[in-house]
């Protein structure tokens, strides 16, 4: 069955008349989504601008800080409208936890730089699964997102490209590369997720989490060594 063959769930209202596994699934990725976009601000994203090297560097490095903060914002107003408590959408130590790759400690702007290279690349799959999801206020929100994590993605290539060009940088960077990304792979689930199965039942998303790691890869791999030059650590697909 197609996500349009599915039952289409078009408002807040609607969404409140179904079937509580359908809305405990979307209050799941909503508040996955309010709180990793807001702990990757405080910790990544408002941090680098004083790691930024030039002033047009620190521009646009507050740009991605606002537009993330603002991905938030988003998540967390959809959030309370379906019932899930302010609380439940920041991070706290005794609630849900920020995805593991939010524990890397970077002190870097090489760092910086691939963490949008390679994890908001991560974060683009993950989008483009709702994207066509049968709860319309989620899908249209995935929608008003990705142009900006696609951003996001594309400050992360162009500044790991200017940095290569540096003398004594090219390293740095594949150092950056060699850390973090060996820790994307569980970013995506593990295989046997029974979240992931209720997803695509409902048709909140479409792929198993296996089939978005391996595009991941693919994707990187094309990215990283096809645009780059450099080299993608020749690692295990880890899940989570």
């Amino acid at each position: 069955m197609t996500n349009e063959e599915q039952t289409q769930v078009k408002t807040v209202e609607e969404f409140m008349q179904q079937p509580e596994e359908f809305r405990v699934a979307i209050q799941k990725i909503v508040q996955s989504h309010a709180i990793n976009e807001l702990y990757g601000s405080q910790v990544f994203d408002e941090p680098a601008i004083a790691l930024a090297p030039t002033p047009h560097a620190k521009w646009l490095t507050c740009r991605v800080a606002m537009e993330e903060y603002g991905h938030h914002l988003r998540f967390a107003e959809l959030g309370e409208a379906i019932g899930i408590p302010h609380d439940d959408l920041v991070p706290r130590t005794d609630g849900k936890q920020p995805l593991s790759i939010m524990g890397f400690p970077m002190t870097s702007w090489a760092e910086f730089c691939v963490l949008k290279l390679v994890g908001d690349l991560a974060e683009i799959l993950q989008v483009e699964d709702l994207l066509h999801c049968t709860f319309h206020p989620l899908r249209n929100l995935a929608r008003m997102t990705m142009p900006e994590e696609r951003f996001h993605c594309q400050f992360g290539e162009d500044f790991c490209s200017d940095l290569i060009e540096e003398e004594g940088q090219r390293q740095q960077v594949q150092d950056a590369l060699n850390k973090i990304f060996p820790e994307m792979p569980a970013f995506f689930g593990s295989s046997d997720s029974k979240n992931n199965e209720i997803f695509r039942k409902w048709g909140i998303k479409l792929r198993t989490n296996d089939e978005m790691r391996d595009d991941y890869i693919e994707r990187a791999r094309e990215l990283v060594e096809g645009k780059l030059g450099l080299t993608l650590p020749d690692i295990a697909a880890r899940a989570a």
